[in-house]
């Protein structure tokens, strides 16, 4: 009994190591972030992040690792909320289809022009000259996240005869009607992040536009009719 008393205490103390290493990493992750959007990545310190973590360095370098890593690490909890939900259903017909692209789509919008992420746009290309490092963990892991998840949904649709065409480029049309020059007018401050009804409706619509340039392929037109399909 004895040893599985000790056994349960050291079990707990693991646990409370971990949560207690949980709740640092996160005030470095917070403090590193908030640094680099004030000073700067280049800028900003080692120990100035480790002093507004409340950390030493020493736990600094143990709970997350070097200044790139804080930033990679920042990049990719943001970078989480830009993949397709798993619920998104599996496109059988191109209305499925429509309305797929419309709700990833609205999500895309929403996530990216959040204040927080158009700030990491305006950081990596501030910093490109000195630190290209930051545009370069933008791109690989934020703006690839959402990539992959619509040359995904792409695949899926050209899997079922929906599409005709390489997944990688229609997810590109897709993203240009989508965005338009919206990326660039938020990145400039001239205009507003789009409300959740305009967020909406900029996604349906980009929706319907991309079904119409890529209408239904042929061939699968003619085994539908033959009942093969």
């Amino acid at each position: 009994m004895v040893a599985k008393r000790e056994e349960g205490m050291a079990s707990a103390s693991m646990s409370k190591q971990r949560q207690e290493g949980g709740v640092a990493r996160t005030r470095i992750l917070d403090a590193a972030f908030a640094l680099f959007m004030k000073n700067g990545y280049a800028a900003t310190s080692m120990l100035e992040i480790a002093t507004r973590a409340r950390v030493s360095k020493r736990e600094l370098y143990a709970q997350v690792g070097n200044k790139q890593e804080m930033l990679i690490a920042c990049i990719s909890r943001r970078a989480r909320r830009l993949q397709a939900p798993a619920a998104l259903p599996v496109p059988q017909d191109r209305e499925t289809l429509c309305r797929v692209l419309a709700s990833f789509g609205t999500q895309l919008v929403r996530e990216i022009s959040h204040a927080t992420v158009i700030a990491v746009f305006r950081l990596a290309i501030a910093e490109a000259a000195h630190s290209p490092e930051v545009a370069r963990a933008l791109d690989s892991i934020g703006r690839e996240t959402s990539r992959a998840a619509l040359r995904n949904i792409m695949a899926r649709a050209q899997a079922s005869g929906l599409l005709k065409g390489r997944p990688a480029e229609l997810a590109e049309q897709f993203g240009g009607l989508l965005w338009g020059t919206l990326m660039v007018s938020l990145l400039l401050g001239v205009v507003e992040r789009p409300n959740p009804r305009e967020t909406a409706a900029r996604a349906r619509d980009a929706a319907a536009a991309f079904l119409q340039l890529h209408p239904r392929p042929r061939w699968n037109k003619k085994r539908s009719k033959t009942g093969t399909a």
